[in-house]
């Protein structure tokens, strides 16, 4: 039987985690804007190097091994979020959430390689998904450039998870945060060096969405996600996570006045009923 006290932490999580899949579901109107006169190397470098300065008074002084951890899970991290802001160049912000969603399902796929049995349930899942992902390209046209980079992105956000799930319990959440916000800075900036100058004026034109970007839609979503998942487990968290397609098309229509039309929608509604069923336990 749970404890009041532990019923109060869990349900303190849940409320942190459903706030941080809210957040991220803004980000993609905000970052579709953006992308529309910023490159996704600058978008990239300046948010990140904002995350960054928020965090690195918690690297402290870090171990090799933090540091080689830390390391490995910023590359994979930047190679998710350059694929997404490249993706949206050419995607509308709600399809992109919806796509982006399926690392729901791919962290369960990819359970082999870490030793664990998949369910069957899992490739049916997985199957839904991909039939909903085609439900909303025929309303849309053929896949296109943009929807690959997203599986891109899809594919490499589930690596990541799965990696931070192995190397979490070897390091303190706030310094190995830390170097990976330092390590995706750094990578960033090294790819958009030969054009910031150029990009100067567009920077000082999204000054605000960047800043928003930064510091709550990955500072402060770093932590909540750090802190929450003390309290809820694993299972439970890529289940409120399938809220964050929906929130994305949400503030995609508020913000952008970007709309599905019935296929879109009942796409949509597939992609998000297999992530839901690929998580239930029997």
């Amino acid at each position: 039987m749970i404890s009041p006290p532990q019923k109060y932490r869990h349900t303190q999580g849940i409320i942190l985690l459903v706030a941080t899949t809210l957040i991220w579901g803004t980000t993609f109107p905000v970052i579709k804007d953006v992308v529309s006169s910023l490159s996704p190397a600058s978008l990239i470098a300046i948010r990140f190097a904002v995350a960054a300065l928020v965090f690195v008074p918690f690297a402290g002084r870090p171990n090799a091994r933090l540091v080689r951890d830390g390391v490995l899970l910023g590359f994979v991290f930047f190679t998710s979020l350059t694929s997404q802001t490249i993706g949206m160049e050419t995607i509308s912000a709600n399809r992109a959430g919806f796509i982006i969603g399926l690392n729901v399902i791919l962290v369960p796929l990819f359970g082999p390689l870490l030793g664990q049995r998949v369910p069957v349930r899992a490739f049916f899942s997985a199957g839904l998904a991909l039939i909903g992902i085609g439900v909303m390209s025929w309303e849309g046209g053929a896949l296109g450039i943009g929807d690959l980079w997203m599986f891109v992105c899809a594919l490499s956000y589930a690596i990541y998870i799965l990696l931070l799930d192995a190397v979490t319990s070897r390091h303190p959440p706030m310094p190995l945060t830390a170097i990976q916000l330092i390590t995706v800075a750094l990578l960033g900036g090294c790819w958009a060096a030969p054009e910031v100058r150029e990009q100067f004026e567009a920077i000082s034109g999204n000054f605000n969405a960047l800043l928003y970007l930064g510091l709550i839609g990955t500072a402060a979503t770093t932590w909540t996600q750090a802190v929450a998942q003390r309290w809820v487990t694993a299972h439970e968290t890529a289940v409120l996570y399938a809220l964050e397609p929906v929130f994305a098309a949400i503030f995609s229509f508020l913000l952008l006045g970007e709309t599905l039309g019935v296929r879109g929608w009942f796409g949509g509604g597939l992609v998000l009923t297999g992530m839901i069923m690929s998580q239930i336990r029997t």
